[in-house]
């Protein structure tokens, strides 16, 4: 079995008996944030982009604890050139772990780094673990590539950005969350800041009324996948 925990804005964790995966660490200068990231059960970070909301304590999370940092090729040569541990990699291949398997997806935004510099592409990440299939869609709009993963790769669980202002608005994440016909969706990436404020309850009576399971959670909280 392994547990899913929201840390709060697109960051999450994933652990299992042996081992510990990072999405998109913001967490040292998001208040919001509910994570330890002394945790000793890190053993891996994954980085959908550069923007300092998604990077966020990556580099120095894998300085401290020896965690590899898998992410597009751009962005994780800048994140070794600043001291991490790092896996270049590109979108389309199956990357094998000892946790199982990831896969690197297109997601439509921005990407650069906290100084500036071009990132590489934006991405999505799909990971297996333990039977399962999460698609974390890192910061994205509505995009056709979501059929194309709904019907090659039939993720079981999305992490959907619902905040709109910088990604999909609740209304696309509905539709994405029916094109990748996925059984289970948890929302992310709102009410951080002004700009992206949204009522994720609203979302999950949206995906109610289209049979869908939405979980709401609250950073911190936690789920068995």
């Amino acid at each position: 079995m392994a547990n899913l925990t929201y840390i709060g804005h697109s960051a999450f964790f994933i652990e299992n008996s042996t081992c510990g995966i990072l999405i998109d660490p913001f967490i040292s200068q998001n208040p919001l944030a509910k994570f330890d990231m002394n945790n000793k059960k890190i053993t891996d970070i994954i980085v959908t982009h550069g923007h300092g909301d998604h990077l966020g304590d990556a580099v120095p999370i894998s300085k401290s604890t020896g965690a590899v940092i898998s992410a597009i090729f751009e962005l994780a040569n800048w994140c070794a050139a600043h001291g991490a541990n790092s896996n270049p990699v590109q979108m389309g291949g199956l990357l094998n772990y000892n946790w199982g398997k990831l896969r690197f997806v297109p997601a439509f935004h921005s990407n650069s780094t906290p100084d500036g510099k071009y990132a590489g592409m934006p991405t999505g990440v799909i990971l297996e673990i333990n039977g399962k299939k999460i698609y974390h869609c890192g910061d994205t709009c509505l995009s056709s590539e979501m059929k194309v993963i709904g019907e090659v790769y039939k993720p079981d669980i999305m992490l959907v950005p619902i905040g709109s202002h910088f990604t999909m608005d609740i209304d696309d994440a509905v539709i994405a969350a029916e094109w990748t016909g996925v059984k289970t969706v948890i929302p992310m990436h709102y009410n951080t800041f002004p700009p992206i404020q949204t009522d994720p309850q609203m979302f999950k009576t949206k995906l109610k009324d289209k049979g869908v399971e939405c979980i709401v959670l609250a950073p911190g909280e936690k789920i068995s996948i």
